[in-house]
């Protein structure tokens, strides 16, 4: 009698391909890895421990003292960013979520502007100079 397999509901089955194909991956990077590192070089000179960038030699530091205000920025941008998108998908789901839906994203952007507010008052959102000096 050739192999049956009982019936599988459709969840079990995509949790199970789900599972197959990450550790296929897995697998592969994996084998990847060790292929590489075995096929490299492990000798270490002193050239290949130079930085070397685009056929070109560095000239002084890679570091520059950026100002906290610019990853300020950078980091409300995301997170505002990111909201944003949640916002997005509900205003395509809307038919599907109706009322709840409404008061859920009522709620998430009660919360959001809260947190604005809160930053605002802690001046977070103050990017120049202070009169007393230095903010950071």
């Amino acid at each position: 009698m050739p192999f049956q397999m009982e019936h599988v509901s459709p969840q079990t089955d995509a949790v199970l391909s789900l599972a197959l194909y990450t550790a296929v991956a897995t697998l592969l990077v994996g084998f990847l890895l060790l292929v590489a590192w075995w096929l490299g070089s492990k000798r270490r000179t002193v050239v290949k421990q130079k930085p070397y960038e685009s056929g070109i030699f560095p000239t002084g530091t890679a570091r520059l003292a950026y100002p906290v205000p610019f990853y300020l920025v950078a980091i409300f941008f995301i997170v505002f960013d990111v909201e944003a998108v949640f916002i997005f998908i509900w205003g395509v789901a809307w038919d599907e979520l109706g009322f709840p839906g409404l008061v859920h994203i009522t709620i998430f952007i009660v919360i959001l502007l809260l947190g604005l507010v809160w930053l605002w008052l802690k001046g977070g959102l103050e990017w120049g100079p202070t009169k007393g000096g230095s903010r950071f």
